[in-house]
């Protein structure tokens, strides 16, 4: 008992270290994606919605989602609450907060480069204080969506789909960068590295073995280990038939391989399968990938011509495909139904819009959401946090 204990408990921790260098993996694909003068101010501005995120969770979130096990506060919270509890409670405690951490990370990507630094840190106060353990706690602590059937084994509408209705919410409000849509047409706002793209994408593709391996919480029996290896495997796969879907279809509608959507693709694909990994096959895991790579190539070009800017993709690749996976539960999970899938996606999606849309409604009309036309054109590195991300750049351009 004490060893599976320990080797539950240790599995558990590992799975959240990987879910938390999946922040590292958001950062450089978002610092990446956006023009050198804000590439700073996005680093600084991922820290900073994690350390909210962790004493939020802390404070209030966890316990509203879950309930305490135990004193959070104190050691007491690291004995096993029930007998069918085979790891420490702080070690919940900490895959579920960089869970929540992940959610905020999501909403960054699609105001980058025109939402002040704190009015988006006071966005995710709420956000992860109240909004996402809210709505978690309809499933994952045992509410209602639960009762009904609603299945989520990792968060596909939970963690990602609830993530992207704030990002909808926020990229709203805020509007659309300068120079983004000329005389209704979208215009290209090229990213400052495309290498850091590839390697935040990779560092992501990466943690999600933790983010969905994780998600069955033990290790230590036969049965639990076989079901890690299918989650993994399936989890790989789905990522390879997203990134090999987006690229198939940019190049038959466009005559080229698009390097952000193949790797917006791939993120569409792990996010699609985040909501049931262990029914599928590799196969169907695969296929279910694609669909997601196929999917968010759309959805990026439809929210162009809707004019609803998001840098990243974010909203296409964590919504649309999040959607598409709660949908594709029951493709391979004879236990979910259709109906509860639907009413699950809907309702996340309304409770986290509206709420999120009305915080962002209030941050606007008290101290903004907005930089000034000024602080755009300089970029946010400068007039936000005092710094030149990339000064040799900058002497080269005056030169």
């Amino acid at each position: 008992m004490e060893l599976a204990y320990a080797l539950d408990t240790f599995y558990f921790l590992m799975s959240g270290v990987l879910v938390m260098w999946m922040a590292a993996g958001f950062t450089m694909l978002e610092a990446g994606m956006v023009r050198a003068k804000n590439a700073g101010e996005i680093v600084l501005k991922n820290f900073g919605l994690y350390s909210i995120a962790c004493l939020m969770f802390l404070f209030i979130g966890y316990n509203i989602m879950y309930g305490t096990p135990g004193d959070l506060f104190t050691s007491e919270a690291n004995t096993v609450a029930s007998e069918d509890t085979y790891y420490s409670s702080m070690s919940d405690f900490f895959f579920q907060v960089v869970f929540v951490a992940t959610a905020m990370s999501i909403v960054s990507g699609a105001v980058a480069e025109r939402m002040k630094l704190w009015s988006l840190l006071t966005f995710g106060i709420v956000m992860t204080a109240l909004i996402y353990p809210i709505q978690g706690s309809w499933s994952w602590g045992g509410g209602w969506l639960s009762e009904l059937g609603f299945s989520d084994f990792a968060g596909s509408g939970i963690v990602h789909m609830a993530g992207a209705s704030a990002a909808l919410a926020g990229a709203i409000l805020v509007g659309a960068r300068k120079g983004k849509y000329v005389d209704g047409k979208p215009r290209a706002l090229q990213g400052s590295n495309l290498v850091l793209v590839g390697l935040g994408t990779w560092i992501l593709w990466m943690g999600w073995f933790g983010f969905n391996g994780g998600s069955q919480l033990k290790l230590s029996t036969l049965a639990d280990s076989n079901a890690v290896a299918q989650i993994f495997v399936n989890t790989n796969m789905a990522a390879v038939g997203g990134l090999l879907g987006a690229m198939i279809v940019s190049k038959l509608l466009t005559k080229k391989s698009d390097l952000t959507l193949a790797l917006n693709g791939a993120l569409a694909g792990l996010v699609a399968i985040t909501a049931d990994p262990l029914s599928a096959s590799a196969i169907a895991s695969t296929a279910i990938g694609a669909v997601g790579g196929i999917l968010v190539y759309f959805s990026i070009l439809g929210l162009d011509k809707l004019q609803i800017d998001d840098p990243v993709g974010a909203i296409s690749v964590h919504g649309v495909v999040g959607i598409w996976g709660l949908i594709a539960v029951p493709i391979s999970n004879s236990d979910a139904t259709i109906v509860a899938q639907l009413i699950g996606a809907g309702s996340i999606f309304a409770f986290v819009f509206i709420t999120s849309y009305a915080t962002f409604f209030v941050i606007k009309k008290t101290i903004g959401l907005r930089v000034s036309v000024k602080e755009e054109h300089e970029g946010q590195d400068i007039e936000e946090c005092g710094i030149v991300t990339y000064p040799e750049f900058k002497m080269s351009a005056k030169s």
